[in-house]
């Protein structure tokens, strides 16, 4: 049970604080599969992944169940954990490190969605916090808008001063954004609507399956405030965002919801998700889902998080979920290795003077064999 512990000491920082959930989730989860007959061991990870994985190597585990979300508070280094046991031909729960990558980088992400048909809100990113030429002008997105760090997760960098409805309070924003978390700024037009959530898991075969969908019930929220989950609606319980933010059940006529449940497919599927994952739109009054964010490995609290919120919904027990993640690992455990080839030829390869390589029956010369210099 591997988890990021890059939260401690960080009292100066709250929002690298709110990080700290991820130690309650694998806290729990360690008993519910201990419980259940597993031996389940967790695991923090610190700055020194080379300790880390020589801890694991040392554990010879089954399969690691992966809830790291970040090294040294930089979700950048999610996919870390990942490709170190994907060379050590470990099996680890949740997606692959490329999926991981693509995800926290924003507005990658929102290119590959747009070359697939994925519905998601026109935008651009920029280390500038004056206009500057390029595909889409400040001018050519129409306000409101609303502006995030371009690679965080969690609601972290959105505040309610995130939305902007003028170029001033635009430029003061992206402004913030570069100074207080020194990363691009992702701009992107803000749909009015509803903000709805599809948690997606993988049956037996591995296709990603759409829970019942969850919506934020925003009538909570004071007047003045947009109707967004901000970093304090997510984590300040005691703010009047966190107050007024709460998921309810998703009624939608059934065509809008085929509609939604095949973006979140949709997207799943582009950015080559695996076991789990969540999805969260927008839906506009035109009746389209837009795409705002993908989220792999995404939050498996038993207490307030939405996907067992969804996976409850389905019937399915907060055991049940884990263990169908679990077993979608397990089975790769004996195909763990994602580069055979190069396995393959390491255990194979034999010195050949005459500059040929062995390949169990036909033999391959060498391009620079006969030949001088």
């Amino acid at each position: 049970m591997a988890y990021n512990r890059d939260f401690e000491n960080a009292e100066a920082d709250p929002e690298n604080r709110a990080r700290e959930d991820v130690e309650n989730v694998a806290t729990h989860l360690t008993a519910r599969l201990a419980a259940r007959g597993y031996e389940a061991i967790p695991l923090g990870v610190y700055d020194d992944l080379a300790e880390t994985l020589a801890e694991i190597r040392h554990l010879a585990p089954d399969v690691v169940f992966n809830l790291c979300e970040s090294i040294s508070g930089d979700s950048r280094f999610e996919p870390l954990l990942p490709m170190l046991l994907e060379k050590e031909g470990i099996a680890y729960t949740g997606s692959p490190p490329l999926s991981l990558s693509m995800a926290v980088h924003k507005p990658k992400a929102k290119e590959i969605l747009r070359a697939r048909g994925v519905p998601t809100p026109d935008s651009f990113a920029t280390s500038h916090a004056d206009p500057q030429p390029g595909p889409l002008r400040w001018t050519e997105l129409p306000f409101p808008l609303i502006v995030k760090p371009a690679r965080e997760d969690a609601s972290v960098g959105i505040y309610k001063e995130s939305v902007v409805r003028d170029a001033t309070a635009l430029g003061a924003r992206i402004a913030h954004v570069l100074s207080q978390y020194r990363q691009p700024a992702l701009v992107e037009q803000y749909i009015e609507g509803r903000e709805v959530y599809a948690s997606l898991l993988a049956d037996s075969s591995g296709e990603p399956q759409v829970l019942p969908l969850y919506e934020i019930d925003f009538s909570g929220l004071p007047p003045s405030h947009p109707r967004i989950v901000s970093f304090e609606g997510k984590w300040v319980e005691t703010s009047p965002e966190y107050a007024g933010t709460k998921p309810v059940r998703c009624e939608l006529p059934e065509d809008v919801r085929a509609r939604v449940a095949a973006t979140a497919r949709a997207a799943f599927t582009a950015l080559e998700l695996r076991d789990y994952g969540r999805v969260d739109m927008r839906l506009g009054n035109d009746g389209i889902p837009y795409v705002i964010d993908v989220n792999p490995n995404c939050d498996l609290s038993h207490q307030a998080g939405g996907f067992a919120r969804a996976a409850q919904a389905a019937g399915l027990t907060y055991d049940d979920l884990i263990l169908r993640i679990l077993q979608q690992a397990l089975i790769r455990k004996h195909d763990a290795d994602t580069i055979p080839l190069a396995i393959r030829s390491r255990r194979h390869r034999r010195p050949d003077p005459a500059g040929t390589v062995s390949t169990g029956g036909d033999r391959l010369r060498s391009r620079t064999t006969g030949r001088s210099g």
